[in-house]
Parts: C-alpha cells; sequence; structure tokens
C-alpha cells in the first residue's frame, strides 16, 4: 500500500481514494494531485517515488516536467499583455514581428497562432533536431516558412512551434523572454513554483521520467501531422538533459509541482484574483477562454474547441462536466484546468507517463471524484 500525503478533508475522501486506487493499481511511480475551490486550497496529495529506482520519495518539493501543459501558463502571459493594451488577439503577428510576413503569412493573427489556425504546427524540411535550442534561428525558419494550411480554415496542433511563435510574440511587445516574466511577475511575487527555463540550482528537485510503453494514437496520416510529430526533427534532440532545462521553450519544457499549477489556474476560476493579487481581469479570463474554432483537429484525433492558448473542454470533457472549463494536458498526462462556473481549478503531474494524448484515466477519475464531491 502506497504511503499518501498532504490534506485532503472527509467532503473529497473519493479523491483520495481515487488517488490510492491509482497506486495501488500499479499505475503510478510518483504523482500529485491539487484541488483549488475559490481560491483556497482543498486537496493537495502526493506519494510515491521521484525516482526510477525507488529510492527518492516524490514529495512537496519534487518538480515535475509537465510538457505541454506549459501552453496554459504561455496563454495566461499573453493574455496579460492583452489586458494591459499592448497587444490585441485580432491584430497580424507581423505588426509585432515583420518578418512574420514572409510566404503569405501577413493576414495571420495573434489568435490564430494561439488557436493551433497559423499552418506552422512543424518542420516539413530536414534539419538538425539540436536546432530547437537556438531561439533565433527556429524563429527565423518560422518566419520565413509557408503554412501547411490555409490559416484560419482549420486547427492543426502545433506541439513545439507554439512556444516560439507565442514566445516571439510577448519578447517583440514586452522586451523579456516568458520564461523571465513568469518568474518576475507571476512566479516569485505570488509563490508559485512554476519555471520555463530551469536554473542549474533547480535541478536535483526534477523528478524521473518512466516513458510510456506504447506510442500515441493519432488519426489518419497527414503533412501537418507529419511536420508535427512524425519526423526525426519534430522535436529537440541532441544535448543533454541539463540543457533542455535549461532552456526556455513555453510550448514544451515548463517544471512546476500540481500546488504551483492549481493555484495559478484557481485564481483563473475565482475571477482572476489570487492572494489579493489580479492575475488577469474577468473580461480577459473570458477572452483567453472564448472559442477561436472547433472541429476535428488536423494534428490531434479529436474534435477541439480552441480558446486563445487553451483547449476548451466542451468538446472531449478530459476535466470533468463543465462546457467553460478550460486548460492543457501535456505528454504523459499532465493536466491543470480552470472552471469558472464552480469556482473549481485543480492540476495534475506524475513521472509514469501514459500514451493518452488528452484526458490520462488516472487525471480524469481523480477530477470525476472531486466534481461528486461538490
Amino acid at each position: 500500500m502506497v504511503e499518501v500525503h498532504g490534506v485532503c478533508p472527509d467532503r473529497f475522501a473519493s479523491v483520495r481514494e481515487a488517488f490510492t486506487a491509482n497506486f495501488d493499481a500499479g499505475r503510478e511511480l510518483g504523482a500529485r494531485f491539487c484541488l483549488v475551490e475559490r481560491g483556497e486550497v482543498v486537496v493537495d496529495l502526493w506519494a510515491g517515488h521521484a525516482d526510477r529506482a525507488r529510492t527518492r520519495a516524490f514529495d512537496a518539493a519534487t518538480l515535475t516536467p509537465v510538457f505541454s501543459t506549459t501552453k496554459a501558463i504561455a496563454a495566461i502571459l499573453i493574455a496579460r499583455l492583452v489586458e494591459a493594451g499592448r497587444l490585441d488577439y485580432a491584430q497580424p503577428v507581423a505588426e509585432v514581428w515583420p518578418d512574420f510576413a514572409q510566404a503569405g503569412k501577413a493576414g495571420i493573427t495573434v489568435e490564430q497562432v494561439m488557436s493551433h489556425q497559423a499552418g506552422l504546427s512543424g518542420f516539413p524540411e530536414a534539419m538538425d533536431p539540436a536546432l530547437w535550442f537556438d531561439w533565433d534561428a527556429i524563429c527565423a525558419k518560422l518566419a520565413a516558412l509557408a503554412p501547411l494550411w490555409p490559416p484560419g480554415t482549420a486547427s492543426g496542433y502545433h506541439p513545439i512551434t507554439y512556444g516560439y511563435l507565442a514566445g516571439e510574440i510577448f519578447r517583440r511587445v514586452d522586451g523579456r523572454t516568458m520564461g523571465t516574466a513568469l518568474r518576475e511577475d507571476l512566479a516569485a511575487p505570488l509563490n508559485l513554483d512554476l519555471w520555463i527555463g530551469l536554473p542549474d540550482d533547480q535541478h536535483g528537485r526534477v523528478a524521473d521520467l518512466q516513458r510510456p510503453s506504447a506510442l500515441a494514437k493519432f488519426g489518419a496520416p497527414n503533412p501537418a501531422l507529419a511536420a508535427a510529430f512524425q519526423t526525426a526533427w519534430s522535436s529537440p534532440a541532441g544535448r543533454g538533459q541539463a540543457e533542455w532545462r535549461r532552456i526556455e521553450i513555453p510550448s514544451a519544457n515548463g517544471h512546476a509541482t500540481a500546488l504551483g499549477l492549481a493555484r495559478l489556474m484557481g485564481a483563473l476560476a475565482n475571477g482572476g484574483w489570487l492572494e489579493g493579487e489580479m492575475v488577469l481581469a474577468p473580461a480577459l479570463i473570458a477572452e483567453l477562454s472564448r472559442e477561436r474554432i472547433r472541429g476535428q483537429d488536423l494534428v490531434l484525433p479529436y474534435e477541439m474547441s480552441w480558446g486563445a492558448g487553451v483547449m476548451r473542454n466542451e468538446t472531449v470533457h478530459p476535466w470533468g462536466p463543465g462546457a467553460e472549463t478550460f486548460g492543457h494536458s501535456g505528454w504523459g498526462g499532465s493536466c491543470a484546468f480552470a472552471d469558472p462556473e464552480t469556482g473549481l481549478a485543480g492540476a495534475y503531474v506524475m513521472n509514469r507517463q501514459s500514451a493518452d494524448l488528452l484526458g490520462d484515466p488516472r487525471a480524469r477519475r481523480l477530477i470525476e471524484a472531486a466534481y461528486t464531491a461538490l
């Protein structure tokens, strides 16, 4: 029997039972699940091991790579620029990044980039996968790249390129990288254990990953999918793990605790407030999560409803029953969500990865138990 740590009041006993059951069934190595209700942390559970050899406990200080769940953080950072009047979702990207107008992309808007409609899901031509570690080189390639489908006609998930696109838009407007802005504006002031670009002195807290034993299941082959996931250069490679942790890729290499993610998303479920500070005004929370496109995604094998950088719950329902719930999932099973209707938000992180692309069954059990308890 696994020893479960943390807090869980009696009204959420079913959540603790589901969390324990995931371990008892052999589905977990180490994991943490956190719920925030109307700004208050009501559940925070962790258990298991942070390493594959099972010599290091997965504890409250353990950081976990959350992969694409990072995209929700990037979306919030862009939304904060919109709120400040420094950026508009409807404006062409080329207004802040002139080189982006190349190859027929002059009309692509910020919200089309954020909702995966830009046609830039990956690079179809061969390249050295180590090039992903060179921010300026990747941004120059994206600026020169012709869309793989007519922008605005369909969504096609941008697993890695999203981070460079959103991150370069942010840098051109703000002057800082997203990782720096996250640290200075949100993580440090609000005591959120969230990182895009992890300093060396934090690497010892990171959990080892146990990779999935099966491959993810995609839909029918097409150029958008191939560029996104199915080439030898579709994701960063060729550098060591430490270098991967250090660089900033706001689509893919965030490191976080479930508590940090849940508290940030909890602000978006609580009118924007966190510890007396306004993270994002209610009007911008609504604008961030408003549907930009719905339909069969060209990369993910689902009918998707996309906001401005967040997945909307109402087509696939990975995060309970709410139609207005939004968030993001990450490779291997991590997720973070906010439900403004109930004031509930949550996050799940783990280091035993599954092959599920969206709605990992372990997280689903926890979230369903939470809603049953409301």
